[in-house]
């Protein structure tokens, strides 16, 4: 069960001088209920030591934990899923790794790939690029809310907008039907981590 509306993704490029885990932790103990590991750049053997630091956090705070693409990493912490790129394993071989009990979300840029990918049995979808984003420059142009909308027409999981996501704009996404919003950079290097997070959370009421 989908039971969380904002989605923290990482990126320690973006956090200044505090680690990943210092962010995440205050991030969780005002309010964040789901955070991905994405640092993908990092080897096998510092993203696992970061995924074991964040376990605790999450567990700390009832909140869930999602390991980007890396499903020996997510088995080793026993994180609650993984979240895949379109060009990751298939969903389908995906879901026969992991226990039953643990969830598949997916990052897509298409409806055409969003719906093939709720019917191989994800869990949730992320849905972009919305809007102009900082933390992944090289991205195509923003889709902007109609792609959103028109998903949400056909979608029957929970579908999460991503991309230049703020408190400014988030009750644009959730309006267009959106189940709640990701975000990377206005969290990971916000100066005030619990004013932006209630900021948020503010938004989100509406749900």
């Amino acid at each position: 069960m989908i039971d969380f509306s904002l989605y923290l993704i990482t990126d320690r490029k973006l956090t200044g001088n505090r680690s990943v885990v210092e962010v995440v932790k205050e991030a969780c103990e005002t309010g964040v209920r789901a955070v991905q590991l994405r640092e993908r750049d990092l080897d096998t053997h510092a993203l696992y030591d970061i995924a074991v630091e964040l376990r605790a956090v999450t567990r700390a705070y009832n909140a869930r934990l999602f390991i980007n693409d890396r499903i020996d990493i997510a088995l080793a912490t026993d994180a609650d899923g993984v979240h895949l790129r379109e060009r990751s394993l298939p969903v389908k071989t995906v879901r026969a790794l992991l226990p039953e009990d643990k969830l598949i979300g997916v990052s897509v840029h298409s409806i055409e790939k969003a719906i093939q990918t709720q019917n191989e049995g994800a869990d949730f979808l992320v849905f972009g690029t919305i809007f102009q984003t900082q933390s992944k420059p090289d991205c195509n142009e923003p889709a902007g809310i109609k792609p959103l909308r028109d998903l949400k027409q056909k979608a029957s999981i929970p579908v999460f907008a991503i991309g230049g996501i703020t408190p400014d704009n988030t009750h644009m996404c959730i309006k267009a039907g959106a189940s709640g919003v990701a975000v990377i950079s206005a969290i990971m290097q916000s100066s005030n981590i619990p004013k932006t997070i209630q900021q948020f959370k503010e938004e989100l009421k509406t749900l």
